[in-house]
């Protein structure tokens, strides 16, 4: 194999398809590299790690065809370190070799007949706009957990409702619903269980203006961007049953600037140490932040909001609490609560298909 690229070109490729790269390599060395294959002046950069793959195309001066697989870590910082301008990368056997200005490199190569072989997306696509998309995953993939031991709750729920798409995840201490309108992707009381590794690779992916196709299979989903496709296995299992999880009804409505709430949780937050929730006492006019810790200290802030219900403090984990507030469109956010125990509502003024449940967090 034979080739000449940018820099910089090469180097954002490397990056992309390294994302999916295994930390497996103790028990399968093979993914721990990129494969490489070159046809005529199409050069296609892939990694995987089984459950996530994510492949590159890019347009290179090829010299002479050839599949190789490079350790992922090691090209991409080689790369990244060059100079500005071309690089030339060739192979030798087992070596490859790669020049740019006066530097040169050498790199042993992994066997490329061991990578695996990677599954073929589905026919069938459904192509969505970006900035939508994205935006509806930006306000949902937080609330999937991340613990590896409850699998069912690290993927988003990709479900068909009514004319469109719902996502849904929760951690089990919270619960993020978005709903799609006019976006037909499922077959009616179809789902499927998307991991949120995926997702937040998928976010990194879309842009502003583009547009994004997906294509479901029966064990696996792959989104398509531009020259990049990434590819997940679907999570196998029942997606807990949330709709339960939902009040019909909140007595008691706090409505307050987002912008001033946000900034206001930042300072507060900064002393809700070692799990230390942050209390809101709610009353007439205004919404009081505190947060204490012992043998460190305490923060307080007031602020200004409309306030419909019985005068009570009810507290929160602060970061989900400041991730739902971030979640939320619009220039006021509106809390709702039944009690300082009983599941809580958050989500702009204006019901745009967006839903936050949080628990409140016992205190004495």
């Amino acid at each position: 194999m034979k080739f000449r690229c940018e820099r910089d070109v090469l180097a954002d490729a490397l990056g992309s398809a390294a994302r999916a790269v295994s930390g497996r390599g103790a028990s399968l060395p093979v993914l721990a590299g990129v494969r490489a294959v070159l046809v005529g002046d199409r050069l296609e950069l892939t990694g995987s790690d089984l459950d996530l793959t994510i492949s590159v195309e890019l347009t290179v001066a090829g010299e002479q065809d050839g599949t190789i697989v490079i350790p992922a870590k090691l090209i991409t910082d080689v790369v990244k370190a060059l100079e500005p301008g071309a690089v030339t990368l060739s192979t030798d056997d087992d070596q490859l070799t790669v020049e740019a200005g006066r530097s040169e490199f050498s790199l042993r190569l992994i066997p490329a007949d061991e990578f695996p072989q990677l599954p073929t997306p589905a026919e069938n696509a459904v192509t969505l706009e970006s900035s939508r998309f994205a935006a509806a995953l930006k306000q949902v993939v937080t609330a999937a957990s991340s613990d590896d031991s409850r699998p069912i709750l690290t993927g988003v729920l990709l479900a068909a409702e009514g004319d469109g798409l719902r996502l849904v995840a929760t951690d089990s201490y919270r619960l993020s619903v978005r709903d799609l309108s006019g976006t037909s992707v499922l077959e009616e009381g179809q789902s499927v269980l998307v991991p949120s590794r995926a997702l937040q690779e998928v976010i990194r992916l879309l842009d502003s203006d583009g547009e994004v196709i997906l294509r479901l299979g029966d064990r696996d989903v792959t989104f398509e961007v531009g020259s990049t496709q990434l590819s997940s296995r679907l999570i196998e299992g029942d997606f807990p049953n949330y709709r339960g999880l939902i009040p019909d009804s909140h007595p008691n409505l706090l409505t307050v600037s987002r912008e001033v709430l946000l900034d206001a949780l930042r300072r507060v937050k900064l002393m809700a140490r070692e799990a230390t929730p942050v209390r809101l006492i709610m009353s007439e006019g205004q919404v009081e932040l505190v947060a204490v810790t012992q043998d460190v200290g305490q923060a307080h802030e007031a602020v200004d909001a409309q306030y419909d219900g019985t005068d009570m403090t009810v507290a929160f984990n602060p970061d989900y609490l400041f991730e739902g507030v971030d979640a939320s469109v619009g220039d006021e956010v509106v809390l709702r609560t039944i009690d300082e125990l009983k599941p809580a509502l958050l989500g702009p003024v204006e019901d745009d298909g967006f839903l936050y449940l949080l628990m409140p967090v016992r205190v004495s």
